[in-house]
């Protein structure tokens, strides 16, 4: 089984590289955003928790995102393996994937960590803003705060997989398409190494 964790900054273009991914390597796509929204909208007892969260304001506690992932990963066991798409957020969660891994399946494959300079990173967001409609992607002084939110929070997640020898940077600058490319030379890898 391939679990991958797609990481990197907002506008390193994880959600179009997640696509190519789960194309070529049969992978399913496990987003923690679309999670929440499915179980919100079938209204399971973990969506009504989160659902009184969300409408205040307040972020979704971890144990109910972990029972979201859990019962999705137990629903597609029958799978090649998963990609990890906004989940971990922080070396907490990264522990509790491990253990609900170790568990029930096959650990971390490893993390793709696509990494963009922050000047690119900025403009990629506000040119998608222009077509996103997402008021985010449009305020550069909103942009800078969400790099530097993930810099102070989300980063420590490279350490915790470079300690484990998952971590594989991924240069995230130039073309979709040789971003594609480093990003299937370094799968082919582990696959063969796995």
């Amino acid at each position: 089984m391939l679990n991958i964790v797609l990481f990197g900054p907002p506008g390193a273009g994880k959600g179009t590289q997640a696509e190519f991914i789960i194309e070529t390597f049969g992978l399913n796509h496990l987003s923690t955003g679309d999670l929440l929204r499915n179980e919100i909208a079938a209204g399971t007892k973990l969506g009504l928790e989160a659902k009184s969260y969300m409408e205040k304001g307040e972020l979704v506690p971890d144990t109910v995102v972990i029972g979201m992932i859990k019962s999705k990963l137990e629903t597609d066991s029958n799978t090649k393996g998963f990609i990890f798409d906004g989940f971990p957020r922080t070396v907490e969660q990264a522990k509790v994937l491990d253990n609900l891994l170790n568990e029930n399946f096959t650990p971390i494959s490893g993390m793709l960590n696509l990494e963009v300079e922050k000047q690119e990173l900025i403009d990629r967001l506000l040119r998608r803003g222009k077509t996103s409609g997402r008021p985010d992607d449009q305020d550069r002084s909103v942009i800078e705060t969400r790099i530097n939110v993930y810099n102070e929070k989300t980063l420590p997640l490279v350490q915790y997989y470079k300690q484990q020898n998952k971590h594989f940077g991924i240069n995230g600058m130039g073309t979709i398409d040789e971003i594609t490319e480093r990003l299937k030379e370094v799968l082919e890898k582990i696959q063969k190494n796995g």
